[in-house]
Order: C-alpha cells, then structure tokens, then sequence
C-alpha cells in the first residue's frame, strides 16, 4: 500500500495550516522565523570567567561566533580572554528624556 502523498509533504502542508492559523504580526513573525532558523544552526560555547569570578559559558550563534574569532584573532588573544575584559566594559548610561513641556 502506498501513500497518495510523502510524509514531507503532508508535514509542509499541516505546516502551512498551522502558519495560517497563527495571528501574529509581521514583526512578530520575523522574531519567530529566526528563532527557529537558530536553533536549526549548529552552536558555539566558550566559557569564560566574569569579573567577579563567576564561571560563564555563553552560547554563540555561527554568525556571532565567527565574529568573536576575528576580534579575538585582531587583538591576539583568546575568545575566553576577549569575553572576561569585555566584561569590565561599563554599560552606556543613557539619558532620560523629559517630555516636552506643553506650549501655552
């Protein structure tokens, strides 16, 4: 007995029902496909140690990765050394805005 359709097919096409029947904007829907596309890559993870001596291990994105290489190979050191100093990296204070005053 054959299938009248492969399994792939018919796992596209309940794919695409379930897509139809998701109510999400497009923003949303972009949040989501690439949610999916990265976890479908394969993973990086570098542990390094933090600037109070916590252990850490961050998991990096191929993309990502690759981009900590090159800093790590332009600096001349390790990816685990690029992490530990880039933790001692103030963060940038923002300014707060103050609502504009309303015009009399």
């Amino acid at each position: 007995m054959s299938l009248p359709h492969s399994p792939r097919a018919l796992t596209a096409r309940a794919a695409r029902a379930f897509v139809l029947r998701m109510d999400l904007s497009p923003e949303e829907m972009t949040f989501v496909r690439e949610l999916v596309k990265g976890s479908r890559q394969r993973s990086q993870h570098v542990k390094w140690t933090d600037r109070d001596g916590t252990e850490r291990m961050t998991v990096l994105a191929p993309a990502d990765a690759a981009k900590l290489n090159g800093l790590a190979h332009r600096l001349k050191v390790s990816k685990t050394e690029v992490l530990r100093q880039a933790a001692h990296i103030p963060n940038a204070q923002v300014a707060p805005v103050t609502p504009p005053s309303p015009a009399m």
